[in-house]
């Protein structure tokens, strides 16, 4: 009998333990200082915006955008946030605005491509930009879920480390890297939003391409891009 009773309080032993391992084990499973959306992978059109009017974009534009985020949350459920981060972005502008320069000087040259009825195959500018983003962020999560809505707010200040525009029509390319005319630092208000992996992404160029000596036709250029694409975040 004492035997039974002990065989009975050593199986009574492992089977508390076991459960108590196992209570242990899902507790450590929910972090109670979770954060959101750490790593961001997006794509997105790319329209012109601005004047002159007739400058437009007849040709496919794209970017592909990616970075870290350190994510910030400042109250007790977690689902409100700051994001700062640091990402890189490559950029391409199809449209019929030509960038050239003449020849034994470095004046640029600016043309509305249409308006002089010259046939081309591809007109385009390219950039490849450091990318700091800010942003407000508000999210049904909890520290349990990975399934969300989210609406994500805020600013993109940039630097444009790359510049390359390039004209081609038969028997002739133009290649221009180097416009003093161009504003390497850009700053776009964005705004994402959606559930779970797809998010709708929208930025909006607060400031030119170009800076004031950047004329065409008499008329200052002033440029600037509205994209919209889809943005995917992970942990």
């Amino acid at each position: 009998m004492a035997r039974i009773q002990l065989m009975c309080l050593l199986c009574f032993g492992i089977l508390s333990f076991g459960l108590y391992a196992q209570a242990e084990e899902d507790t450590a499973v929910v972090d109670s200082l979770y954060r959101e959306d750490q790593i961001y992978l997006g794509f997105t059109y790319n329209l012109l915006a601005g004047k002159p009017d007739n400058i437009t974009g007849p040709q496919f534009s794209g970017g592909f955008h990616g970075g870290f985020i350190r994510d910030f949350p400042f109250n007790q459920r977690r689902n409100i946030a700051l994001g700062l981060g640091l990402g890189w972005s490559i950029n391409t502008y199809g449209q019929n605005l030509f960038i050239g320069e003449e020849a034994g000087t470095e004046k640029t040259i600016f043309r509305i491509l249409d308006r002089e009825g010259v046939d081309y195959d591809r007109n385009r500018f390219a950039t490849q930009s450091v990318d700091v983003p800010l942003q407000f962020r508000w999210r049904t999560s909890t520290a349990e879920s990975y399934k969300f809505w989210r609406i994500y707010a805020g600013l993109r200040p940039s630097y444009v480390y790359y510049f390359r525009s390039n004209f081609e029509q038969p028997g002739n390319t133009v290649r221009q890297t180097d416009v003093p005319e161009f504003n390497p630092f850009r700053l776009g208000a964005t705004f994402t939003f959606g559930y779970n992996t797809f998010n709708f992404h929208f930025y909006y160029s607060l400031n030119s391409f170009f800076d004031e000596d950047a004329v065409v036709e008499g008329e200052k250029i002033e440029l600037r891009t509205f994209q919209v694409g889809l943005m995917f975040y992970l942990l």
